[in-house]
C-alpha cells in the first residue's frame, strides 16, 4: 500500500514539473514578438536541433548501457554456470557489446549531421519566410 501510495505521489510530481516545464516554453515563444520578422525563427530551429540531438543520444546511450548491463549479466551467469566455457562466452560478449555500442554512435552521428549539416534548416527557413 505505501509503494502505490509512493508511486501515485511521483507521478503526480513528474506531471506537475512537465506542465510547468511546457508553460515555461511557451512563455519563451510568446517573448519573441518582434524577432520572429527579424528572422528571430533561426535561432530556435537551431535551439531545437540542439535539443533533439542532446536527446536522441542521451536516450540512445541510456538504452545501450541498460543493454550493456544485461548482456554482462548474462555472460556472468553463463560463467558462473559453466567455466570451462568463459572464453568463448567473453569474446561473444565483446562482440555484442561493441554491437550495442554501435547504436550510440549511430545515433552520436545523426546529432552531428542534426547539429552541424541539419538538412531541413534551409527548407524550414524558406516555410517560414526566412530564406535569403
Amino acid at each position: 500500500m505505501k509503494k502505490e501510495v509512493f508511486k501515485v505521489k511521483k507521478i503526480s510530481w513528474i506531471s506537475v514539473l512537465t506542465a510547468l516545464f511546457v508553460l515555461g516554453l511557451a512563455a519563451v515563444s510568446f517573448a519573441a514578438g518582434d524577432d520572429v520578422a527579424k528572422g528571430g525563427h533561426v535561432g530556435f530551429l537551431m535551439a531545437a536541433s540542439v535539443l533533439a540531438a542532446g536527446l536522441g543520444v542521451g536516450i540512445a546511450a541510456s538504452g545501450c548501457g541498460v543493454g550493456m548491463g544485461h548482456c554482462a549479466k548474462g555472460c556472468l551467469d553463463g560463467t558462473a554456470r559453466n567455466p570451462e566455457l568463459a572464453g568463448k562466452l567473453t569474446v561473444t560478449m565483446f562482440i555484442g557489446l561493441a554491437l550495442i555500442e554501435s547504436l550510440t554512435i549511430y545515433a552520436l552521428v545523426v546529432a552531428l549531421i542534426a547539429l552541424y549539416a541539419n538538412p531541413m534548416l534551409p527548407k524550414l527557413m524558406t516555410i517560414f519566410g526566412l530564406g535569403g
